[in-house]
């Protein structure tokens, strides 16, 4: 029996179209014509992926919100070398740490999914594939902390380490809500790591880590996308009001989680607090560069029709409103 047959002798049709199950066909079939292990694709023990006491490759450049500030252009260059390394280190444990909470929310969703359906296999092809994430991101932390000569690096604040097991279990109870938290985290950091690498790259190690997040994260992202713009027609009334609501809220909340150091990171790196408040959100360019993280998932919520009215506002207030992307991965929002 064909798995088209399969679908169908399973009552799917009721879920939606046969479009929606050939894109699930087609990501599971691109997770094995291309993945990545974090061991095998990572050349760990190269010398060119070593991190060296004087090493300009960590130095940030214009792509990263500390990179772009003059405090940062202004200190001395070992200064920035060592700021840059806490930087590309504190970002792939706070990574580490999202995909980590990622993982349990899916977990929670497919316990209870039934069998034979699609969405199964794709959803544990994701999950395979973020635990591979988890690992070089971690392995890069070690790298650093190696480097460095100390033993942790702050990652997520601690009060959100303490909610995160809540936060997983809406996979359970209301998954279209724990996608939405999906894209919030993931829409930032890869717009973060494309920036850096249309720059130039950074470090080599670090750049082939992105490349790898980057390639794969583009399938997570997209079946993000393909999930809430399937069920969203088969949500109650209740259900289509908590999500156009908090919509927004999640991915202003969960983009500060990720992108913002906690304020003991923030310590480590020494940035004064004058400066941390310009670099997240206070002056105009850093609050554009928020807006611009979000053109994809506008132009989700458009496709959705929940960006309008009484929402839009919500939208404003979380101070990511703006033109939404004509297409996944446009360079510039265009579309009002």
């Amino acid at each position: 029996m064909t798995v088209a047959k399969e679908e169908q002798s399973a009552g799917y049709r009721r879920q939606g179209d046969q479009a929606y199950y050939d894109t699930l066909r087609t990501l599971s079939q691109a997770s094995l014509d291309q993945h990545f292990e974090a061991f095998v694709d990572i050349d760990w023990d190269d010398p060119a992926n070593g991190w060296v006491e004087d090493d300009d490759r960590l130095i940030l450049t214009e792509a990263d919100e500390i990179g772009a500030h003059a405090w940062y252009k202004s200190l001395p260059r070992e200064r920035q070398i060592q700021v840059g390394a806490y930087r590309y280190a504190q970002i792939s444990k706070v990574g580490r740490q999202f995909e980590q909470i990622l993982i349990a929310g899916v977990a929670h969703h497919l316990i209870k999914m039934e069998d034979r359906n699609p969405e199964f296999r794709y959803a544990m092809h994701e999950v395979t594939e973020e635990t591979h994430h988890i690992q070089m991101f971690q392995e890069a932390v070690n790298c650093y902390t190696a480097w460095a000569g100390i033993d942790e690096i702050s990652g997520m604040s601690r009060f959100w380490k303490n909610f995160a097991p809540v936060f997983t279990m809406v996979g359970s109870y209301f998954p279209e809500l724990f996608f939405v938290g999906i894209l919030a985290g993931e829409e930032p950091i890869d717009h973060l790591q494309k920036s850096i690498m249309r720059s130039g790259g950074s470090h080599p190690l670090i750049d082939r880590i992105m490349q790898i997040h980057i390639a794969e994260e583009a399938r997570h992202i997209g079946f993000a996308h393909q999930y809430l713009e399937h069920h969203w027609p088969q949500l109650g009334f209740a259900k289509r009001q908590v999500l156009a609501a908090l919509f927004p809220v999640i991915m202003r909340a969960l983009c500060d989680i990720i992108m913002v150091p906690s304020k003991q990171a923030q310590a480590d790196m020494g940035i004064p607090e004058e400066v941390a408040k310009e670099i997240w959100w206070g002056s105009e360019e850093s609050a554009k560069t928020r807006r611009d993280m979000f053109g994809d998932v506008r132009m989700l919520a458009d496709n959705m029709g929940i960006r309008k009215g009484p929402a839009r506002l919500v939208w404003r207030l979380m101070g990511i409103d703006g033109g939404s992307s004509r297409h996944r991965s446009a360079l510039v929002s265009a579309r009002s």
